[in-house]
């Protein structure tokens, strides 16, 4: 289904569905704490069935730490700046060794100086979840800019505190410490992938069709979403569904750290898209491993969502 009829379908849509959309569903909220009672750590997870509203909740407005699941507002801040005629995604951007820092990705192996496109650093950013990168495209977008843009976007609990493996500088909120590189809640970051989904880049409260423009540019993102190179949450137990050969029909991001382990997807599923957005924090596993308790915990509620709703 292209973007724009997404979004008619979604906008005829609303009075037919405005029962379920005002109810969350319980019954599958009930399935899902069973799931996450008996994992060793905490949990919040937020779902919608964008077709029919339905929607799911646990703990989905409690701040928790994105790690890497942050760069979801970068890629969209760098979406708002190319529509603006700000930024182009041919727009040159240098790798020097300063910049260069440790995680995940491949731009710190390599040998400097180089130069890269942006829509190079995203695709990076997004896809291998690059650190290096994605401190080259706060340096080109402006972190302020992007945090400026969390808060148009009317998120209340969202921030991005500093680059990656760098320093927070000047004056900070006073959970960044507690938080490290961001923080967010299950229900605003799915929010944010929600519009990628429906190609909304428009300002709160506006409900205009996605332009050619936009839509080219949401290819541009959901390219690199469904094209992500960690599939161990959301993905796992889901990816059977899809059985052609073009690209995965689910799109996320995902983020980690040593007691963290998050994913925020869109599932193209039978009946339509559904929003996924799953945190994990305190976790009493903290290996690197495939079979993360975390991981495969969220690979079953993810399942479990879209078995129930599709």
């Amino acid at each position: 289904m292209n973007k724009f009829r997404l979004w008619l379908t979604l906008a005829l849509g609303v009075s037919y569905c405005a029962s379920l959309s005002a109810q969350q569903d319980t019954a599958l909220e009930a399935q899902l704490r069973g799931l996450t009672a008996l994992h060793r750590g905490k949990v919040a997870i937020f779902a919608k069935d964008l077709n029919s509203g339905r929607t799911v909740a646990i703990q989905a407005d409690t701040p928790v730490p994105t790690a890497s699941v942050i760069k979801l507002t970068v890629l969209f801040e760098a979406l708002k700046q190319v529509q603006a005629g700000k930024a182009h995604f041919e727009d040159r951007l240098r790798l020097t060794k300063d910049n260069q820092v440790e995680g995940s990705g491949v731009l710190s192996f390599f040998d400097t100086p180089q130069t890269l496109t942006l829509k190079d650093v995203l695709t990076m950013m997004i896809i291998v979840s690059d650190n290096t990168a994605t401190n080259m495209a706060i340096d080109k977008l402006g972190l302020k800019k992007i945090d400026d843009r969390i808060q148009w976007l009317g998120l209340k609990d969202t921030w991005l505190y500093r680059k990656v493996s760098k320093p927070a500088s000047g004056p900070m909120p006073a959970d960044q410490k507690q938080f490290g590189l961001g923080k967010t809640t299950a229900r605003e970051m799915a929010a944010v992938m929600e519009r990628f989904a429906t190609c909304n880049l428009n300002a709160p409260g506006e409900t205009a069709p996605p332009t050619p423009k936009d839509q080219k540019l949401c290819q541009v993102a959901m390219h690199m979403l469904r094209n992500q190179f960690y599939r161990n949450s959301i993905p796992r137990y889901l990816e059977t569904m899809d059985t052609t050969e073009g690209e995965s029909k689910i799109a996320n991001k995902t983020g980690a750290l040593d007691h963290v382990r998050n994913d925020v997807g869109v599932v193209d599923a039978k009946n339509g898209p559904v929003i996924i957005s799953e945190f994990t924090w305190d976790n009493q596993d903290t290996s690197w491993t495939p079979d993360n308790s975390a991981e495969v915990l969220m690979a079953k509620a993810a399942k479990i969502i879209v078995d129930r709703w599709q």
